[in-house]
């Protein structure tokens, strides 16, 4: 089994949504995880929402550092991927075994504004583009 870590700055939409996702689809060849730059130390409840409305079965997700990951008992890593354009920015900690790195862009539903049913909307439509690209990257 392969390694992957999703990366965002807060550590709780996106790379939530990504990890658990992952960890549904990939059906034992790869294990996500997630974590942040600057993690908020808790899941927006609206993505844990989304997950749950998809069917997602997952283990309660925490909002973590990415400093987690860059410590020599840490899992290895095989890929790492960040989900935003500022994790993407930013300098990252020297990873462990030195992993691939990618940028899947996504947007941040966390900062759209709008009713509660349209911001339920937002976030299904991310997580679709989240599911989407996992499942073309596991094809």
């Amino acid at each position: 089994m392969k390694n992957i870590l999703f990366l965002c700055t807060g550590n709780s939409c996106r790379s939530i949504m990504a990890e658990t996702y992952m960890n549904h689809a990939a059906k034992g060849r790869w294990r996500g995880f997630s974590a942040g730059s600057q993690p908020t130390g808790q899941v927006h409840p609206m993505a844990l929402q989304t997950l749950s409305d998809a069917g997602i079965i997952y283990a309660l997700p925490t909002s973590k550092s990415w400093n987690v990951f860059a410590e020599a008992d840490a899992p290895k890593m095989d890929l790492i991927i960040t989900v935003c354009g500022n994790a993407a920015g930013e300098v990252c900690p020297v990873w462990p075994g030195h992993p691939t790195n990618e940028h899947w862009p996504f947007p941040d539903p966390a900062m759209f504004s709008g009713s509660d049913e349209d911001k339920r909307d937002h976030f299904r439509s991310v997580f679709v583009m989240i599911r989407e690209r996992i499942d073309f990257f596991l094809s």
